[in-house]
């Protein structure tokens, strides 16, 4: 049965397509085994705080928070006539050439300013890489009916989590057993065979669309004509003459308009053919803003994480210097993530996706509040009253909360995919990612104020157990506006 499924996969979009998808988003999981060394690097070597390493997170992933640009880009600016494996190879570079640096030169990876320079400039080329893979597979999708939407989205999505696994699994060992430096060697490994695999998909010129589109468009007047020439049952030679000259009208009409149409795509004034482009995508966007199912899901998902402070850059800090939990058990942790990640992405799919959403987002809201309260027994102790070992409590969190994330951020995947306009598949894409993205940025922000706020440092967690509290309850703020999505929408609407 899967063994159909994949062939059906492999004759709709192609092998190489499908490797390139699944590299990108499995580089962007494994991206765990370097985080992890950057974590250390930032404790260890840089000596700094919970909040200043939350501060340098946040300000690192904030390339994230505007990817409508690089769909701009892509969607508006053609490089040789391409829209998107040029950006593809740019974006690989940029991803590339910090991890490269920071391994050989020891005096950039020891500066707090640079090491953030360097990883705001990697999740740039990563932000870049994630819009480009997304519009090309949101026009996949639209070129080939709904069939495999969710199916291309799960792939994604699973090929992430699979590189999170090896990444967490493989991180954790290696920090014990190399030095950080061969670490980012290592994994600069991963974006030059992306660099490299960017050969293998084949991108039409925009100008060679538009011939092909004329080709097809003339032999379907051809034998439209025809047919309707033999439809006549009993034709006489006045009508058939008649039919020819007013197909042959027709037919030169719509031909005259397909070559005015070619020729605008010709080369002309760059700046005007861009403005052009530009307004024109803006105008698309703005349509496809105007349904609700878009516009108000993307008001609530930015609500949502805006609201709730984010602490793991604290907590991570809290599970070494207070738990004493080594490398090699985080690592574990974030396998068990992941996994927890596949699963809550086979639940949806499986289950919920034809749920209304305002159920499952509460639910999952719910949940979320429920991993906050394993949280607040890890920081009270409270967990060694009832003879729980502190793993267990990390083990179970790390499952839960990226099970249940899954179940906020796929429904808004598909309905994205499957509502994209021709032309702005990269701008809204990126503009539904990057919402989701600031609000995480915020959070994170807000989750670094809140730890300097509570005087929270490397040598007292005292107040930490006041910043779980206010994290929990603002877990559940989010459920009293979850007006904002529409009553009878589901996973599958469109």
């Amino acid at each position: 049965m899967r063994i159909g499924w994949a062939t059906r996969m492999r004759a709709s979009f192609g092998a190489p397509f499908l490797w390139l998808v699944t590299l990108v988003y499995f580089t962007q999981g494994f991206r765990s085994f370097v985080w992890t060394a950057v974590s250390y690097q930032m404790k260890d070597i840089l000596k700094l705080s919970p909040s200043a390493s939350q501060f340098v997170v946040s300000v690192a992933h904030s390339p994230w928070s505007i990817k409508p640009i690089y769909g701009i880009l892509s969607d508006c600016i053609p490089i040789s006539g391409r829209r998107r494996l040029p950006y593809l190879v740019i974006s690989t570079i940029l991803s590339l050439f910090p991890w490269l640096i920071l391994g050989l030169a020891n005096s950039l990876r020891s500066s707090r300013d640079s090491l953030t320079a360097f990883l705001t400039l990697q999740n740039l080329g990563s932000a870049m890489a994630d819009v480009v893979v997304d519009a090309m597979i949101a026009e996949a999708v639209r070129s080939e009916l709904a069939e495999f939407a969710g199916d291309l989205q799960s792939l994604s999505w699973s090929a992430m989590a699979l590189g999170g696994i090896f990444g967490s699994m493989l991180g954790g060992y290696t920090l014990s057993h190399l030095t950080i430096d061969t670490i980012f060697l290592l994994f600069s490994v991963l974006p030059a065979i992306q660099l490299l695999s960017c050969a293998l998909v084949k991108e039409t010129p925009l100008q060679l669309e538009s011939l092909q589109h004329y080709k097809n468009e003339e032999n379907l007047e051809f034998k439209e004509g025809t047919r309707d020439y033999k439809r006549k049952d009993t034709p006489t030679r006045t009508s058939d003459s008649s039919r020819r000259r007013k197909n042959n009208h027709k037919y030169h009409k719509r031909k005259l308009n397909l070559k005015s149409e070619i020729s605008e795509k010709q080369p002309g004034p760059l700046v005007a053919r861009y403005d052009i482009s530009l307004r024109s995508t803006i105008v698309s966007l703005a349509k496809a803003f105007k349904q609700p199912i878009i516009l108000r899901p993307m008001a609530w998902f930015f609500l949502s994480n805006v609201a709730v402070p984010n602490l793991s850059t604290v907590m991570f800090y809290y599970q070494t210097e207070v738990l004493n939990l080594e490398a090699s058990f985080l690592g574990t942790a974030r396998v068990i993530g992941w996994s927890g990640l596949m699963l809550g992405t086979y639940l949806y799919n499986r289950y919920l996706k034809r749920k209304k959403l305002r159920h499952v987002l509460m639910y999952a809201h719910i949940g979320l509040a429920i991993v906050s309260l394993l949280d607040i027994m890890l920081v009270s102790k409270l967990h060694n009253q009832l003879a729980m070992p502190d793993k267990y409590i990390v083990l179970w969190g790390s499952a839960f909360g990226d099970a249940i994330k899954q179940f906020k951020l796929m429904p808004f995947l598909i309905i994205s995919g499957q509502l994209c306009p021709p032309g702005i598949e990269g701008t809204l894409f990126a503009l539904f990612m990057s919402i989701n993205n600031l609000g995480a940025t915020l959070g994170s922000f807000l989750g670094a104020a809140l730890a300097s706020l509570l005087n929270i440092s490397s040598e007292s967690f005292d107040n930490l157990i006041f910043g779980v509290a206010v994290q929990l309850l603002a877990t559940l703020l989010p459920i009293t506006f979850l007006f904002l999505i529409p009553k009878e929408a589901t996973g599958l609407t469109s």
